[in-house]
């Protein structure tokens, strides 16, 4: 019985890593290194969001989704899970809650850079 519990517990663990490695990879656009989502749109951060908290809601957020993070989602390297008003999860860069933008139509796309001059692609080190 114990090896099915220490089984099971090593399964949980290596599930919700890969979520977190699921939500993201690095791409290249233009020559830069960028993070995108799983489908390969570009991810933006916000200005006027502060470490660990988002201020996008309403309207803002239905331009800029959220990345949604799992509810058993865990912080990994640089990466951190940012708790919404309403109850959901979303992924943080470097504490910067992370979204990507309506106006991207396909993979590579970077419409939402320099929007309002307070939106901005994450780039990847």
């Amino acid at each position: 019985m114990k090896t099915i519990t220490v089984g099971l517990a090593a399964l949980l663990l290596s599930t919700a890593a890969s979520f977190a490695a699921d939500a993201w990879k690095e791409a290249e656009v233009n020559g830069t290194k960028i993070y995108t989502d799983a489908n390969g749109m570009t991810l933006y951060t916000y200005d006027k969001d502060e470490k660990g908290k988002t201020n996008c809601y309403d309207k803002c957020a239905t331009n800029w989704p959220p990345l949604k993070a799992e509810a058993g989602a865990k912080a990994d390297d640089e990466w951190s899970v940012v708790d919404r008003t309403d109850g959901t999860k979303m992924w943080a860069y470097d504490g910067k809650p992370v979204y990507t933008f309506i106006k991207d139509k396909k993979a590579g796309d970077v419409a939402g850079d320099g929007v309002g001059e307070v939106w901005h692609i994450v780039k990847a080190n």
